[in-house]
């Protein structure tokens, strides 16, 4: 299935609920060092833990190791610095989906090592905030999902 990497989380509800969420959806998880909370705090296990046995999730050092071990043919970045409307590309099998920390995004060089073309943003309404991070993981993973045919 799909790749879902969340690089340096911040907020444990949010990676509780992407944990159901990529249960659900039948996507693995990776979780890019350093994570700003314990896996065990209450948020994470009250959002997430009743998933665990069916979420595939694995913690990396570095974005490039999870890459590399991953073997992803191609990796899209979601960024509200992204180009490309996010349901443009026909996605496949295998890709991944990086998705930066809460408070600040993607790093600037994270997002520069993406191809232009797999620089992905979800449309906003001018001068709003971005979306929470898991309901943009929500977003790109079911519209990937979805072009697989919920296959």
């Amino acid at each position: 299935m799909f790749h879902l990497i969340l690089f340096q989380p911040e907020i444990p509800p949010n990676t509780g609920n992407v944990i159901r969420m990529s249960a659900n959806a039948g996507a693995h998880l990776h979780l890019i060092r350093p994570i700003a909370f314990d896996l065990d705090e209450k948020a994470v296990r009250r959002a997430g833990m009743d998933y665990a046995e069916l979420a595939h999730v694995r913690q990396w050092d570095s974005l490039d190791q999870c890459l590399t071990a991953i073997g992803a043919p191609r990796w899209f970045a979601i960024s509200t610095r992204g180009t490309v409307r996010y349901d443009t590309p026909r996605f496949a099998a295998g890709d991944a989906f990086v998705f930066g920390p809460e408070t600040r995004g993607l790093p600037q060089d994270v997002l520069e090592r993406c191809p232009p073309e797999q620089r992905l943003r979800i449309p906003m309404r001018p001068g709003n905030r971005s979306l929470n991070l898991s309901n943009a993981v929500a977003v790109v993973t079911y519209e990937a999902w979805r072009q697989q045919d919920f296959g």
